[in-house]
């Protein structure tokens, strides 16, 4: 064969030769590996429309990008109490409960009670009673976790107790904004929102009544203003009407559906006005039944 074709002929294999092994390398190049999808949030039921979450109750601690959580964004019970603070001086005597460290059977009153005790944490901060902070912050610990969020909760609770007794009030109160963020967080993870939801109710209908009844007792038309938010229960009316089926068959969401849809009328007045003193002290009477539906099953 003449020289010159030799070599084309060799070149001409060469290359089909390349072409075959780049063929074969890429056949047998695994595929690029694709990260697992974030969990993504149950969509809420879609019966019932929502109330929007009044935007002075979200904490920051709250917006987790990572599961776009608008929608399952509770109001933050640090966010609540700072509404107290136009109130004055409250009186911690008059306003403390008993803590149990004993929990409830039910899960529903386990996370309602939850958020009751963050909202007495907040009760100790405001009134600066250090003593107090070891019941309920132990008291904390039992009840995440019966819903799961123990852990979360653990990490939480020495510095409650190191923050208590340093006086460290701003830090506290950063602490126990927190345990909420961290227990609604688990929630998430869990896919069992209506549970967070739950923890923030209780820590509502906790701050409420100690707000009234701080407000009935020292009585002023302007103090009353504070309480005339008929926005939060309507947002929490609604989420309750939105809750799984099974979990609002509860006999205490029953009650409290029922004590909300009574109660929001007291939380109006005429445009420029306050309460007076007689309906200060029927709203205090009312916010007190619906907060004991939570607390007296805690005593247990």
């Amino acid at each position: 064969m003449h020289p010159l074709c030799t070599s084309i002929t060799r070149l001409a294999l060469l290359s089909f030769i390349g072409s075959l092994t780049l063929m074969v390398s890429l056949a047998q190049t695994p595929d690029a590996i694709v990260p697992p999808k974030p969990p993504v949030p149950p969509t809420p039921a879609t019966g019932t429309a929502k109330s929007p979450l009044p935007e002075d109750l979200i904490g920051d601690e709250h917006v987790r990008e990572e599961f776009g959580v608008n929608q399952f964004t509770t109001p933050s019970i640090r966010k609540l109490f700072e509404m107290l603070d136009g109130l004055g001086k409250l009186s911690y005597d008059a306003l403390k409960r008993p803590i149990s460290r004993q929990t409830p059977s039910d899960r529903v009153l386990v996370s309602l009670g939850l958020g009751s005790l963050i909202a007495d944490g907040f009760l100790i901060v405001q009134c600066e009673k250090v003593e107090a902070m070891e019941d309920v912050g132990r008291a904390l610990i039992k009840y995440a976790k019966v819903i799961g969020a123990g852990s979360r909760m653990n990490r939480h609770t020495q510095s409650l107790f190191e923050h208590s007794i340093d006086g460290d009030w701003d830090k506290l109160r950063g602490e126990l904004a927190l345990t909420q963020a961290d227990v609604e967080a688990e929630m998430v993870q869990l896919r069992d929102v209506d549970i967070a939801h739950l923890v923030s109710l209780g820590g509502w209908l906790r701050a409420l009544e100690i707000a009234s009844r701080s407000v009935a007792d020292n009585y002023s038309e302007e103090k009353t203003r504070r309480l005339m938010r008929v926005d939060i229960a309507e947002y929490y009316a609604a989420s309750l009407a939105d809750l799984n089926p099974t979990i609002l068959a509860s006999p205490a969401l029953k009650l409290l559906q029922a004590g909300l849809t009574t109660m929001m009328p007291l939380m109006a007045a005429p445009a420029g006005k306050g309460l007076t003193q007689e309906q200060t002290q029927f709203l205090a009477e009312k916010a007190s039944a619906l907060a004991h539906i939570v607390t007296d099953p805690m005593k247990n």
